[in-house]
C-alpha cells in the first residue's frame, strides 16, 4: 500500500464529508439508555443511526450493504457488510464502534457545549465525536482507500451499536441474531480506545472491567429539623461513609482485597516503556488545580494502577438539595452511584457478589441499606499479536505518524471485546482510538483531534491490507 495516495484519499474525505457529517452527528442528543430511559420515544437514537447509515453511500465502496437492524425495545445497530475483493480472501475483518453518547456534564468552556459542534485549532468539540461517532467513518474510509488503489481486502463486517455507554446490554442479543451474518472473524478492529499522545499509533492490550451500582441508606420516612433530630437520629451520610470504609481505604485509596489480581511481569515491562515515552504527561494531561497531585510520583506505578489495579469513583450523589437551597434539615436518605474499575482478569460477577455482601451486611444503626447493581462487566486481555500483525502495526505507525507504535493497557471498559474474545478465541485484536490528552470523553469539552483521526484511518487501511496478504 502506498503512503501518499492513502493519505491524500483519507485527508480529502475527512475534510469534505466526514467532519461536516460529524458536526451534524454532534447536534443529536442521543444519550445512551442509562441516561435517557425514554430514548425510544424521544427518537434521537434513530435519528443518529439513520445519519450514519445515509453516509455509508459517500465513500463509493464496491459491494457495500448497510442496514439498520432493530430488535424490539433495543437500541438499533448499524450492520454493514463488504465482500472480499476476490474469492481467494477467506478471512473476515470485524470493525466495531458505537454511536450512543454520554450525558452533557457540567463545566464546558465559554463558547463550547455538548450539542453544538465547534471547530477550533484542528479539533472538533462536542459530545460523541471522539467517543465514538468517528468509528464508522474511519472504518469505511480505510476500506475505501484500499479500493481506490486496487488493493485487495478480505470480507469486512461493521457492527456499530447504540448501547455501549450503558454497558452494551443490548449487544449480546444482536450478536446472537446476526451470528450467521457476522461469520467467524479472524481480526477485530475497535476504534474506541485511548491514545497516550497524538504522535504515534497506540494499541490497547488490556481493558479493565467495571462494577457499577447505587448504594442507598435510609433511616427516616421524611426529613427532620437538624436541631430537633441531631444527636438522636444518625446522619445517613455518616452511615454512607462507614459503608464506603468497608470497601475503600480513604487515606490510601486501596480497595477491598478481593478486587486485586497478580500483575504479569510483562505488563510492568510494557508500561515502563510507556512511562519513558510519556514522561510528565502521564499526569499533566489532566487539568489539575494548583497544588493538587497524584497519589504517587512513580509514573510506572501510576500506569499500572490505571490499567491493572482496581479503583473506585463516586460518580453521582442524590438525596441532598443543592447547597444554595439546602435548609437545616437532617435528610432521610442518601444515595451514591459507585463505579469500581476492576483488573482485566478479575471475574466481575464474583466481585459483584463480594462487594454487595460487604456493603449490605450488618447495617449501622439498623439503617435500611441496599446496593443495587448495574451490569457488571469483566475486563479483557488481548492475545499475543501474530507476527504479521505486529509488523503491520509497527509499519503503519512509522508510515503515518513517523514514530514507533506503542502498546499499553487501558483503564476503561469496552464490553464487546470480552464478548468477542470468548466467542472467537483465535481472533486477533486491534483496539485503538483518538482519546488522547485533554480529549475528555464523558466530561466537559470533549474533542476529536482531527489529524489523529485521519492518521488512525490510514493506519487501519494498512492493517486491513496486510490482513488480506498475511501468510
Amino acid at each position: 500500500m502506498r503512503k501518499d495516495p492513502t493519505r491524500t484519499f483519507v485527508d480529502e474525505l475527512w475534510d469534505t464529508s466526514i467532519v461536516p457529517t460529524l458536526c451534524d452527528y454532534v447536534r443529536i442528543p442521543n444519550k445512551s439508555p442509562a441516561f435517557d430511559p425514554d430514548w425510544e420515544r424521544n427518537g434521537y437514537m434513530r435519528t443518529a443511526v439513520e445519519l450514519l447509515r445515509d453516509w455509508c453511500t459517500v465513500p463509493n465502496i464496491v459491494g457495500l450493504a448497510a442496514e439498520i437492524v432493530s430488535l424490539p425495545h433495543r437500541t438499533p445497530v448499524l450492520f454493514c457488510e463488504i465482500p472480499a475483493t476476490d474469492a481467494n480472501q477467506t478471512g473476515t475483518v470485524l470493525l466495531y464502534g458505537h454511536y450512543d453518547k454520554q450525558p452533557e456534564f457540567d463545566g464546558w468552556q465559554p463558547g463550547l457545549s455538548p450539542w453544538e459542534p465547534v471547530l477550533r485549532d484542528g479539533k472538533l468539540y462536542g459530545r460523541g465525536g471522539a467517543d465514538d461517532g468517528y468509528a464508522l467513518f474511519g472504518s469505511l474510509t480505510a476500506i475505501a482507500a484500499l479500493q481506490a488503489q486496487g488493493i485487495p481486502h478480505s470480507r469486512c463486517v461493521l457492527l456499530i451499536e447504540g448501547c455501549e455507554e450503558s454497558g452494551s446490554f443490548d449487544l449480546p442479543h444482536y450478536v446472537e441474531a446476526l451470528r450467521d451474518r457476522i461469520g467467524n472473524p479472524d481480526l477485530v478492529i475497535c476504534l474506541d480506545a485511548e491514545c497516550g499522545n497524538y504522535d504515534q499509533l497506540w494499541t490497547t492490550t488490556s481493558l479493565r472491567g467495571m462494577l457499577p451500582g447505587v448504594l442507598e441508606v435510609e433511616v427516616l420516612s421524611e426529613g427532620q429539623h437538624s436541631g430537633a433530630a441531631g444527636g438522636i437520629v444518625p446522619s445517613t451520610f455518616r452511615i454512607l461513609r462507614q459503608l464506603f470504609d468497608r470497601v475503600e481505604n480513604s487515606t490510601t485509596g486501596e480497595l477491598h482485597a478481593s478486587l486485586y489480581v497478580d500483575i504479569p511481569e510483562s505488563v510492568r515491562s510494557q508500561l515502563q516503556s510507556v512511562a519513558q515515552v510519556l514522561g510528565a504527561s502521564v499526569t499533566n494531561r489532566f487539568p489539575w488545580l494548583d497544588g493538587a497531585h497524584a497519589d504517587s510520583d512513580d509514573n510506572v506505578e501510576l500506569l499500572i494502577s490505571n490499567a491493572w489495579r482496581p479503583s473506585l469513583a463516586t460518580v453521582g450523589f442524590s438525596g441532598a438539595p443543592a447547597v444554595g437551597t439546602a435548609g437545616n434539615t437532617l435528610r432521610p436518605s442518601s444515595r451514591a452511584k459507585m463505579v469500581f474499575r476492576l483488573p482485566p482478569t478479575l471475574d466481575a460477577n464474583k466481585a459483584a457478589d463480594v462487594i454487595k455482601a460487604e456493603l449490605e451486611r450488618d447495617p449501622p444503626n439498623g439503617a435500611r441499606v441496599k446496593f443495587e447493581l448495574d451490569t457488571p462487566q469483566t475486563g479483557w486481555c488481548a492475545p499475543d499479536f501474530e507476527p504479521w500483525l505486529d509488523k503491520s502495526l509497527a509499519m503503519a505507525s512509522q508510515r503515518f505518524f513517523g514514530k514507533p507504535a506503542m502498546y499499553m493497557g487501558m483503564g476503561g471498559t469496552i464490553p464487546f471485546m470480552k464478548m468477542l474474545g470468548d466467542n472467537f478465541p483465535k481472533v486477533q485484536f486491534v483496539v485503538t482510538g483518538v482519546l488522547g490528552p485533554q480529549s475528555n470523553a464523558h466530561g466537559p469539552n470533549e474533542f476529536l483531534d482531527i489529524a489523529t483521526g485521519k492518521r488512525i484511518t490510514a493506519c487501519m487501511a494498512q492493517v486491513i491490507a496486510d490482513h488480506a496478504s498475511k501468510p
